[in-house]
């Protein structure tokens, strides 16, 4: 009775211990259905268009990481590992019975469990599921990752273990997995891995800091030729493959962590956080970028900027740039340089002022003359059209008047919109708005993209000289427009996203192409900004905007040279520049030759060189016809100055020349000849018949002018005129606002020669001037009202205006 009860206590006891040992070694075994779950989390590989590593954005936990399904592995790959790691792999259940009785004697003895000797399903049953454990040396987890290794034989094939393994070990370099060892270690897809390249890579998971390569190269290539050996010992390869595994060299990656375009790559990164990718195992992101012109780019700012600093004597105080290379059929963005330094915090190197909105300066004025050649609107203008350049009062937000300068301080009278355009005169560019419109001109920039021209009511006439803002890359988009035979695509900076398997995830769909300008008006505008004698006024001949081939292109320089942009294009290509501080600081003595147009041409030139040239493709329905310069007209046998111009054939002038005009003059008195002048004192004479509005530019260059021999009949124009309001105009009196406040602009404008300009309001004198401009608020009053202006012109005779009527009610 006492040995059965001494038997059963010590079963009992015997069970007590085995349940406290399989409580302590297995209660807690993780599930290995949760396999999926603790996987390491894929980086996102970020390249250019050719394939070349930009940069790779790691997970918070973790490194460098990509997923290659079973069959993508490379065998060599496989058979290294297998090699150096677990040579029955094929054969055994998972599980190392040797290493694990040797455990169990070594604890049994008090002894530490040293490492090694484990399975290739153990080491990877213990780097995922016992991640707390897998730096403990005991029996306990020996046991554990046996059990889990078991089991994982149990759900997964040993080709799937084998994948598991090699996609997830940690090889040093904070790569995880072969495809990013490969790429950190040899700058390769491990589809393209070597032999001699497998088995470097198969040493290093025993011991991946010891044995990196770029750390400690001489341990590294010992530990390959140990691989090599055992898998020439397993009849893996033959003798002649381990002797060429032998003495091929190693070409390890010099830039095994780049980071290159960062400013781009934050683009793209925030791309892919609106795609929403995130489940899918890895992702190579294929961008539009070509490393190639993005270091040509980069290179052009780095010089320029560093040719201003050493400049002796002068502190240009120049200090950023950016550059935008587009695609003009796609809108693919090919480089993008978003400053000087993105890791200089001096100059703010880290914000993108590539896509940061800033004042465009002139660089405005093409889409404004565009859409002033639209066929479509009524009484469009030609690139004849004369526009007046000289001094003009326009009226700015609340009634403030506004009297834009050109660049050089110089007027030159009446200009045809194309040298207008090509040579970046500021006044006609506010008179083309004026005709154009504000509201037309923003919606039109939205059109395009420009989405920081939302509000028309924000701005003003201004808007001509670059009073809206908007960044390097929307206006390059913008200009595309014009080479792509007026057609918007916008831009794009993916290509496609692909997992490490190759398979394609995302493909953007092809951008719609929506039209803007009538094609022959995008040819014409094109055609303006490559003519190199049309610039020649504001910029010179063989300016540094003039290349070896046809490009169009335009500069701008903001207020206070605080920005300063080129951006021109080719019938492939458009190249965008800004040269500032993103502080706004302004720079000194820097124009649009000086400061962008260096970069511009140093890039484009690159870009360009070896490739042949082309040229902008002109479309069917212009037809090119000699006119009168003055006024954009055919000739007649009195035009002195003509030139031959490009127009839509719906455009074409049919009238003749009205400027220049033949008048008789009297010998004897100067005068005008009438009937009662004998012939032989009749003598004819060219004068020119201008406007009021440039009788003052005409008088300072010495041209004889019609109105210099009136009274004629034959004049079209008045010695003074009105310029608002408008006839017929009617104002309505607020009660909500103070009387003193509610005033109308009165302004004059007088012909040469024309003093003592005197404004009447219903017969009452109200103000003379002394000098220009002639302008007046005039406070409302209830009741019809007549306007006009007097003035005694050169031979003290009174000439009076049209008079303007108006009505004011309440």
């Amino acid at each position: 009775m006492r040995a059965h009860r001494f038997h059963f206590s010590l079963i009992s006891l015997l069970l007590l211990i085995l349940g406290a040992a399989y409580f302590y070694i297995f209660a807690d075994l993780p599930n290995v259905n949760s396999l999926p779950d603790r996987l390491n989390t894929p980086s996102i590989r970020i390249t250019d268009r050719n394939g070349l590593l930009l940069y790779e954005i790691l997970p918070e936990i973790g490194g460098r990481h990509a997923v290659l399904s079973p069959e993508n592995i490379p065998v060599c790959m496989k058979l290294a590992t297998i090699a150096v790691e677990d040579k029955s792999f094929y054969s055994n259940p998972g599980i190392d019975w040797q290493g694990i009785l040797r455990a169990v004697w070594i604890n049994l003895q008090g002894g530490e469990t040293l490492a090694g000797g484990s399975t290739i399903t153990q080491q990877a049953a213990r780097s995922l599921l016992l991640t707390d454990e897998m730096f403990e040396r005991s029996l306990r987890r020996k046991l554990r990752e046996s059990v889990l290794a078991w089991q994982m034989t149990r759900v997964l094939s040993k080709d799937e273990i084998l994948a598991l393994y090699l996609n997830q070990t940690f090889y040093g370099g904070f790569a995880y997995g072969i495809e990013a060892a490969a790429q950190t270690y040899f700058g390769k897809p491990a589809s393209d891995l070597l032999l001699s390249e497998c088995a470097l890579l198969a040493g290093l998971p025993q011991a991946p800091a010891y044995y990196n390569p770029f750390s400690n190269p001489e341990a590294a290539s010992e530990r390959q030729k140990i691989v090599i050996g055992l898998m020439d010992a397993n009849g893996f390869i033959t003798a002649a493959e381990r002797q060429q595994a032998e003495q091929t060299p190693l070409r390890y990656n010099s830039s095994p962590f780049p980071i290159r375009a960062p400013h781009f790559i934050w683009m793209v990164k925030a791309e892919l956080d609106r795609l929403d990718l995130a489940a899918h195992n890895s992702l190579i992101v294929r961008t539009t970028l070509d490393l190639n012109a993005q270091t040509l780019a980069e290179a052009a700012v780095t010089r320029q900027i560093a040719a201003f600093k050493t400049e002796t004597g002068i502190d240009h105080r120049v200090n950023n740039a950016a550059v935008v290379v587009l695609d003009v059929g796609t809108g693919e963005i090919l480089a993008l340089v978003g400053s000087a330094d993105y890791f200089d915090h001096s100059i703010a190197g880290a914000v993108n002022m590539a896509a940061s909105p800033r004042q465009p300066g002139s660089a405005f004025k093409p889409f404004i003359y565009a859409q002033a050649f639209n066929p479509s609107n009524p009484e469009s203008w030609t690139a004849a059209t004369p526009i007046l350049d000289a001094e003009t009062t326009f009226l700015g937000p609340e009634n403030q008047v506004y009297i834009p300068k050109n660049y050089n301080r110089k007027e030159h009278g009446p200009v045809p919109a194309r040298v207008a355009l090509a040579s970046s005169l500021n006044i006609p560019a506010v008179l083309t708005l004026q005709k154009v419109g504000v509201d037309e001109m923003t919606r039109l920039a939205r059109r395009m993209g420009i989405d920081s021209l939302a509000r028309p009511t924000d701005y003003d006439l201004s808007l001509a000289l670059g009073g809206g803002q908007m960044s390097l890359l929307e206006l390059a988009s913008a200009y595309a427009v014009f080479a792509n035979q007026g057609f918007f695509v916008g831009q794009t900076a993916i290509l496609e996203i692909r997992d490490a398997d190759g398979n394609i995830l995302y493909q953007p769909e092809p951008t719609a192409q929506i039209q803007i300008f009538d094609s022959r008006v995008a040819w014409l505008i094109s055609d303006i900004l490559s003519d190199d004698i049309a610039r020649q006024l504001g910029f010179g001949k063989n300016s540094t905007l003039k290349i070896d081939r046809p490009a169009a292109v335009k500069t701008g320089t903001t207020t206070n040279f605080h920005d300063n942009w080129t951006i021109g294009y080719t019938p492939d290509l458009v190249v965008g520049v800004w040269v500032g501080n993103s502080d706004r600081q302004a720079m000194r003595d820097v124009d649009g030759l000086t400061g962008a147009a260096p970069i511009w041409q140093e890039t484009i030139r690159g870009l360009l060189r070896g490739r042949p040239v082309e040229r902008f493709l002109r479309p069917d329905g212009l037809t090119r016809q000699e006119i009168c310069t003055f006024s954009g007209l055919l000739p007649t046998p009195f035009c002195e100055m003509t030139h031959l111009e490009w127009f839509l054939d719906e455009t074409l002038p049919t009238q003749p020349d009205t400027v220049y005009r033949q008048i008789w003059l009297d010998i004897t008195s100067g005068g005008p000849a009438d009937d009662s002048t004998p012939a032989q004192n009749r003598q004819s004479i060219v004068v020119l018949d201008l406007p009021i509005q440039a009788q003052r530019w005409a008088s300072v260059q010495g041209l004889r002018l019609l109105s210099d021999f009136s009274p004629s009949p034959e004049s079209n124009t008045s010695p003074l005129l009105l310029i608002s309001p408008q006839p017929g105009a009617r104002y309505q009196i607020s009660s909500k606002v103070a009387l003193s406040s509610q005033q109308i602009p009165i302004e004059i404008q007088a012909g040469a020669g024309v003093t003592e300009i005197t404004l009447l309001i219903n017969d009452i004198q109200v103000e003379t001037f002394a000098s220009s401009p002639y302008l007046h608020w005039w406070t409302l009053t209830e009741g019809a009202h007549r306007i006009q202006a007097r003035g005694v012109d050169a031979d003290g005779r009174v000439v009076m205006s049209e008079s303007v009527e108006i009505t004011v009610t309440r």
